[in-house]
């Protein structure tokens, strides 16, 4: 037996048998009960009915055409066809739905039609009883103006429901991005074979550059394939143009080069400003594809974020909530969403100040697409600041009731379909009630705000810290105020009624930053501290709605004022999280770090590997430990295509990539008009429950489908296909990560150091004594040396000698005076210090010089 021979796509359904809903579907008795919008007419020409679009429009639904009173049976499966041209192409947005709001939908799609006619046939099995549904063609939202002709519309039941067969191209599924050289390098073909068979890596020239036998796995649980895995690891020689054959199935093409994620790093951190609020997106940044004007400014048809109403009976005054990041495919806003997004984003920036393989050059100022650049200040700590803003803009103010809590979110008043430009939103903005986990989430964020940006302004982190402690305040005054779960008209609910975690990673966060023994006493004390099977799940650990993974990883690599062996306790939850995904990674067909209980592949599952990933990376940080970072590869070539459905889910990266995510300006798919997204923007990924949710691209394709083959790359499909700010902030991580990693050497055994620390503190009543030597490791000569690290949280310098020492918030640096300024090679330069609060936690450990790690004796 031999490989599966590329899947194709294939969804027609048979021919329908039950009777007709369309009243004159061919035109023979004129127009009626045809009707279309007032910006329109329609006439019927060589029995086709024709209606003139107007140029210029906005939106889809701008200019509709459609019939009324079509009944609908629940449980019953419909075809709907017709055909149709236009003499300028567009998108004809098809829906079946209620024919009153909220426009209740059975049918969503976006069809293509040109100037040649083209049949469109689509099934779909009807959620509800609907007596008086309506088909609408939606057919606005072009720059030009054309006609539309359209003729034998059909509708019938009977259908049967469409088989599904997803095009997923070759048999072996490799990452098409490729492979770091020192780096493990797996894959994963499907085939029914008993036996193993011959795998070849060949060159771009067509050489054998490695090969080797397959692993048989037997049937993946996951996609129902029948797989077998082969590794080549072996390979380290650098190059473009490989592509491996498995029994004369060739894979996609790939590269083995160090500096593979060097642009993925930039383009998934360009995603925010792309999705910043409140600001034009300039197109010298972006291009001009992607420039677009400030959404919701105030300016028409926008109703504006400067002056918000709350929601009828939730509070009597109105907040100025501009800025921020728009959440996912929607308009909303949402602090949840926004906290664990710019934390992740904070933390990417952090890791270059505490972990030894970390470089913080390419995040520093003018290396980022950030309209701030060149302001002195790292570009990715200018992209957190604006969404910074805007969760300190949405607590309550002082005087209110709930003076010090957050609003859960702001949004639409209703749903804005697809496509929509954010300047072109013409919804009321509300408002909607605070919340519990909102207002920790300002706690957790603004904590680390204070100590990130106390370098570069200390009234931003002033300004922070106390946001946050008013913020821990009034939760812990507040401690159930939980977000209303049927609030999901305009915007997503985010509802959570366990707020455990969100008050453990605030603890950990204000504790971290302030060293105050309050915070320390709370963390001791929830139940979540050192429960690694709690905090890191099986299924997943870190989330919007499971955050105290974030604490962890705060605690564990952020120096603060834990005794040895409280840290230690930490780390050791670290790595036994990473330990569990490590152990998925291996077991797993495709090798990704996620295993979920019964195979539930949950919403937004990409971002669930990609922080899975995650807590890999800091483990791999912390310890060395080469298992770590296998694993995280592996979740890597799992992102970028050895899956079941042979895709990259990441935009730009890879032949076979995401393209047409759910969001309402990168859309087109629905209007040619506009952009696809952007590179670096992932996808949601397989949702096991895109049916049962009601997506409808998802309902029309998608029954019955194997938890990892539940995906769509379609605009119309938010259940599996949507981006968010809360997914793209760990890929950022992951892609600063896998560039720092390039070179394949860990901290232990880099050669290109160049300096070495030697660091011993004496403590003594009230605050200790350090000594520090600086050792020129290189073999050039240091002409102007200057050396940083953290202090835990309540440490403070005192008096200094030998070294021109200044602390920043937690960041100490230390500047040679005019006698020890140069350090020939092997030269040493001695200082040090007194510490005017006692020690309480271990001795820094990682110090940089001139932004790169030194070695520690």
């Amino acid at each position: 037996m031999g490989l599966a021979a590329p899947g194709a796509a294939a969804d027609e359904p048979a021919p329908a048998e039950g009777a007709e809903q369309i009243t004159n579907g061919d035109f023979s008795a004129g127009t009626a009960p045809w009707w279309w919008t007032a910006n329109t007419s329609g006439k019927v020409v060589d029995g086709r009915l024709c209606v003139d679009v107007p140029a210029g429009t906005a939106n889809a639904w701008d200019v509709i055409v459609g019939q009324n009173d079509v009944p609908l049976v629940a449980g019953e499966t419909y075809l709907l066809s017709y055909t149709a041209s236009s003499t300028v192409p567009l998108t004809a947005q098809t829906r079946v739905q209620e024919a009153v709001e909220p426009w209740a939908t059975e049918l969503a799609t976006a069809d293509p039609v040109g100037t040649e006619p083209v049949t469109v046939t689509h099934a779909f099995t009807a959620t509800a009883d609907r007596p008086a549904a309506q088909v609408a063609l939606q057919i606005g939202g072009g720059d030009r103006a054309t006609t539309f002709c359209f003729d034998d519309i059909s509708l019938r039941g009977g259908a049967e429901p469409p088989v599904y067969v997803p095009d997923t191209g070759s048999p072996v599924r490799i990452n098409q991005v490729g492979y770091l050289p020192h780096g493990s390098k797996s894959g994963t073909v499907v085939t029914d074979a008993d036996a193993p068979l011959t795998w070849r890596v060949k060159s771009a020239d067509g050489s054998t550059a490695a090969t080797g036998s397959t692993v048989p796995g037997g049937e993946d649980p996951t996609s129902r394939q029948r797989v077998h895995t082969f590794d080549f690891s072996a390979l380290t020689t650098v190059g473009d143009g490989y592509t491996v054959d498995v029994d004369g199935q060739v894979s996609e093409p790939f590269s083995v080069r160090a500096d593979l994620y060097d642009g993925l790093r930039s383009d998934a951190l360009a995603y925010f400003y792309h999705n910043r609020s409140g600001i034009p997106i300039e197109a010298d940044l972006v291009g001009e594809e992607y420039a677009r004007p400030a959404g919701h400014a105030g300016t028409s048809p926008n109703q504006g974020d400067t002056d918000v109403p709350c929601v009828p009976g939730v509070c009597d005054y109105r907040l100025d909530v501009s800025g921020g990041w728009y959440d996912a495919g929607d308009h909303g806003k949402y602090v949840v969403n926004g906290g664990i997004a710019v934390a992740q984003l904070m933390s990417t920036y952090e890791r270059t100040l505490t972990a030894a393989d970390a470089e913080g050059a390419e995040l520093g100022d003018g290396t980022l697409r950030v309209p701030e650049r060149g302001n002195d200040v790292p570009d990715i700590l200018d992209e957190a600041r604006w969404e910074l803003d805007f969760l300190l803009r949405m607590q309550v103010p002082a005087g209110e009731p709930l003076a010090g809590m957050v609003h859960h979110k702001v949004h639409d008043a209703a749903w804005t379909g697809i496509p929509t430009r954010p300047d072109q939103d013409p919804q009321p903005r509300e408002l909607h009630a605070p919340s519990t986990a909102a207002t920790l989430n300002l706690a957790a964020t603004g904590a680390q705000c204070a100590r990130l940006y106390a370098p570069y302004d200390q009234a931003f982190a002033d300004r922070c810290l106390r946001a946050a402690t008013t913020a821990w305040k009034a939760a812990t005054a507040h401690p159930a105020v939980y977000a209303d779960p049927a609030d999901g008209t305009g915007g997503g609910t985010y509802s959570d009624n366990d707020v455990s975690d969100e008050f453990y990673w605030a603890a950990a966060e204000l504790f971290t930053t302030t060293g105050d023994s309050a915070y320390r006493t709370a963390l001791l004390a929830s139940p979540l501290h050192g429960d690694a099977g709690r905090i890191f799940s099986a299924g997943g650990g870190i989330s919007w709605g499971s955050t105290a993974g974030l604490g962890v990883l705060t605690l564990a690599t952020v120096p603060n004022d834990l005794s040895a062996t409280q840290l230690a306790g930490v780390r050791a939850v670290v790595t036994a999280g990473a330990d569990r995904y490590a152990a998925q990674s291996r077991a797993e067909l495709y090798g990704l770090p996620y295993s979920p209980p019964g195979e539930d592949y949950a919403w937004g599952s990409n971002s669930q590997v990609l922080n899975n990933m995650v807590v890999l990376a800091v483990a791999h940080d912390l310890t060395g430990e080469p298992a770590y970072q296998d694993a995280v590869l592996r979740g890597a070539d799992y992102l970028f295509g050895r899956n079941p459905l042979n895709q990259s889910y990441v935009t730009g990266y890879g032949e076979r990539d995401s393209e047409n995510q759910h969001h309402r300006f990168w859309a087109h798919q629905s209007n040619p008009d506009l952009p696809h997204p952007p590179p670096g923007s992932v996808a949601g990924g397989p949702n096991a429950t895109a049916v049962a949710a009601g997506d409808p691209a998802a309902a029309e394709k998608l029954g019955g489908c194997a938890p990892a083959m539940c995906y769509l790359d379609d605009n119309g499909s938010w259940a599996t296909n949507e981006v968010a700010i809360n997914w793209n902030a760990p890929l950022a991580f992951i892609a600063s990560y896998l560039d720092d990693a390039g070179d394949g050497h860990t901290a232990a055994d880099r050669t290109d150091r160049v300096c070495q620390v030697s660091y011993a503190s004496h403590a003594w009543t009230g605050g200790s004594t350090v000594t520090v030597r600086v050792r020129n490791t290189g073999t050039a000569p240091l002409p102007a040396w200057q050396l940083s690290w953290l202090f835990p949280g309540g440490q403070r310098i005192g008096q200094s000698w030998s070294a021109d020492l200044s602390q920043s918030g937690r960041t100490v640096t230390a500047k040679p005076l005019d006698w020890n300024r140069a350090l020939a090679p092997g030269a040493v330069a001695d200082f040090g210090f007194n510490t005017t609060t006692p020690k309480a936690g271990p001795d820094p450990s990682v110090f940089k010089l001139g932004g790169h790690a030194c070695t520690t004796a």
